[in-house]
């Protein structure tokens, strides 16, 4: 049993280890037309049409000046709260991230 959990951990973690890598593109840089060191926009930002400009360039401030995993998780959900309170106040439907910004900037060396 334990060798079965083990497995399955360790191969979901290559996946989305080679999911992230296969998505970086040549240099790491930042994404296309986006903001940050990850492309903080609406491709990449639950909650994106939520948000008022100004707001859109706090955001993107605030996640191109995090420093570690923890932080970036950390900012990430207190965002993703406030933008499924708003989202639930309007009657939308709070839609998740394809993918997870953190993963990827540590992944990129951007964050520890």
């Amino acid at each position: 049993m334990k060798k079965t959990v083990l497995t399955a951990t360790v191969l979901t973690a290559a996946l989305v280890a080679t999911t992230v890598f296969a998505q970086m593109g040549p240099g790491g840089g930042m994404g296309p037309g986006g903001k940050g060191r990850f492309g903080w926009n609406q491709d990449h930002t639950p909650g994106w049409t939520l948000m008022s400009p100004e707001e859109r360039t706090a955001w993107q401030s605030q996640m191109s000046s995090v420093k570690t995993y923890e932080e970036c998780k950390a900012t990430q959900d207190a965002h993703r709260q406030v933008m499924e309170g708003r989202a639930k106040e309007k009657g939308l439907k709070f839609n998740p991230p394809n993918q997870n910004g953190c993963e990827v900037m540590k992944a990129r060396g951007q964050i520890q």
